[in-house]
């Protein structure tokens, strides 16, 4: 964890290692300028009189908490580490108890009144504010960075990934809820109750198809009471008839 540097016109420099930071500020030649993150400003150099070198931040977003780390650009070091605790939960409890003293008072106060619930209306690009506060929470502290450090650019880790649509592009709709995975819990139930053979012709250790036993075109549904097992054959044989 390095300290951040600022020169006397309040212009970035780069992090120094904390012992050369207690002997500046104990030799008179640097003073704190802020405590967190801890900032040190000098009294008698410019950014002109030193060499900087350009910075990123890298962010790691998550759900309670988020990790940042400041890394130079040149040498890949890592510089600064920071955690930010995010208050989601309290934010969603806090709501949760607004919402009840409000429901409370208009009982008690305006049990009469006409309801007015539909009336509420949601600006354009809205978000939850649990997760408005973990956004505000990462620029706020990406910019308090910023300003203590020479950043030339930012990474963000993106941990969202849509691996049906990976598989197929063109996947929309309905269509995500029938993964690789689709039926296979109403095929076992189906070989338990049927005994892992045909319905109709009782055969066995072969590939066996779920089957309608109303079929659609007759007003059936996919309704497990309206499943059975059968073999291609039989399938086939049998069509929609009941």
């Amino acid at each position: 964890m390095r300290i951040f540097v600022l020169d006397k016109n309040l212009k970035t420099l780069d992090p120094c290692h904390p012992a050369r930071a207690r002997e500046l500020i104990k030799k008179g030649r640097a003073k704190v300028f802020k405590c967190y993150p801890f900032t040190i400003v000098l009294q008698n150099r410019i950014v002109e009189e030193s060499t900087t070198h350009s910075h990123r931040i890298k962010i790691d977003p998550g759900s309670k908490t988020s990790g940042i780390v400041v890394v130079q650009e040149k040498t890949g070091r890592v510089t600064n580490a920071l955690e930010i605790s995010h208050r989601g939960q309290q934010i969603k409890n806090s709501l949760e108890s607004r919402r009840a003293l409000r429901r409370g008072r208009r009982n008690r106060k305006t049990r009469y009144r006409k309801p007015r619930f539909l009336n509420r209306t949601r600006k354009a690009g809205w978000l939850p504010p649990s997760l408005e506060s973990r956004i505000a929470n990462i620029e706020t502290w990406v910019r308090r960075i910023r300003k203590v450090c020479p950043i030339a650019a930012i990474s963000q880790e993106l941990v969202r990934f849509d691996l049906q649509q990976m598989q197929n592009p063109e996947i929309s709709g309905i269509e995500y809820q029938h993964g690789v995975l689709f039926g296979f819990e109403v095929k076992e139930y189906l070989l338990q109750k049927w005994g892992r053979k045909c319905a109709y012709c009782g055969a066995e250790n072969v590939p066996l198809e779920i089957e309608h036993i109303l079929a659609k075109s007759k007003g059936g549904s996919n309704r497990v009471s309206n499943l059975c097992l059968s073999c291609h054959s039989c399938n086939q044989s049998k069509g929609n008839k009941p």
